[in-house]
C-alpha cells in the first residue's frame, strides 16, 4: 500500500512537473526580485490612491536570498523623494512611504513645512484634483532634491502631525512621510525604518480598482509611471 502510495505521488510529481517549476519559479522571482503591493488606505493620497496595486521593484537596493531576509549583495540606498515598502516592525505592518531623511540628515517640520539640513523644501499649490472628499483639503507640489511630487494637507484635520523638532536620522535608517500628511502614521508615529526592513522600491501602478465604486478598474492608472503622477 505504502510502495503504491509512493507511485502515485511521484507519477503526480510527474505530470505536473512543468507547472510546478513554474509555481517555484514565479514564487522565487516575487519573493527575491519583483511584486506588487495592494495599497488599503490613503496615507500616500494623491500619489498612490486606495485600490492601486504597485509594482515593487525587490533588487533596487539589495539581493536577497529567495524566501529570506538575508542580504547577498547591497545595492544601492534609497534617495530622498523615493518611495519605499517596509515591513514595520514598530507597526507590526507592510506600509509605502516617502523617504525624506537619509542616515545623518536633521530633519525638521513647522506648519508642515520640512526643513533637510538647514534647507527649506519648496511648496507650490497645484491645480491637481484632490481625491480627498474634503473641500479644505489643499493640494501642493513639494519638492526634494531633484523629485517633485504631490502631497495633501487636509485643514479639516488635527494638526497634531504639522510639527516635529530637528531629528538626526540613524545610521542605517530612514526618516519616512505619507504624501497625505495630516492622515499618515509614518516616522512620526512609528520613528525610523531600518534599512533591513526595506522589501524595495516602489516604480509604477500596474492597475488599480474603485473601492467606491464596485471595484471598476480606474483605466486612467494603468501602468502609471509613480514618479510621473
Amino acid at each position: 500500500m505504502k510502495k503504491s502510495s509512493n507511485n502515485k505521488f511521484i507519477s503526480l510529481l510527474q505530470n505536473n512537473r512543468k507547472f510546478l517549476i513554474f509555481i517555484l519559479l514565479m514564487s522565487v522571482f516575487r519573493s527575491a526580485v519583483a511584486d506588487w503591493y495592494s495599497v488599503p488606505t490613503g496615507s500616500m493620497q494623491p500619489t498612490i490612491q486606495e485600490g492601486d496595486r504597485i509594482v515593487v521593484n525587490k533588487m533596487a537596493y539589495d539581493i536577497r536570498l529567495p524566501f529570506t531576509d538575508v542580504t547577498l549583495i547591497s545595492l544601492d540606498t534609497p534617495k530622498r523623494g523615493e518611495i519605499i515598502v517596509f515591513e514595520s516592525k514598530a507597526a507590526d505592518l507592510r506600509l509605502i512611504k516617502r523617504v525624506i531623511g537619509l542616515p545623518g540628515d536633521v530633519v525638521t517640520m513647522n506648519n508642515e513645512v520640512l526643513n533637510i539640513n538647514g534647507k527649506t523644501l519648496t511648496y507650490t499649490p497645484s491645480s491637481k484634483d484632490n481625491p480627498l472628499k474634503n473641500v479644505r483639503a489643499i493640494t501642493y507640489v513639494e519638492t526634494v532634491d531633484d523629485i517633485q511630487h504631490h502631497i495633501n494637507i487636509d485643514n479639516s484635520a488635527s494638526d497634531t502631525y504639522s510639527n516635529f523638532p530637528p531629528v538626526t536620522v540613524p545610521e542605517g535608517h530612514y526618516l519616512v512621510l505619507g504624501d497625505n500628511r495630516r492622515h499618515s502614521a509614518d516616522s512620526r508615529v512609528y520613528g525610523f525604518v531600518p534599512h533591513n526592513e526595506l522589501k524595495g522600491k516602489a516604480t509604477a501602478i500596474a492597475f488599480s480598482v474603485n473601492y467606491d465604486n464596485y471595484y471598476i478598474p480606474r483605466t486612467d492608472r494603468l501602468f502609471q509611471d509613480i514618479y510621473n503622477l
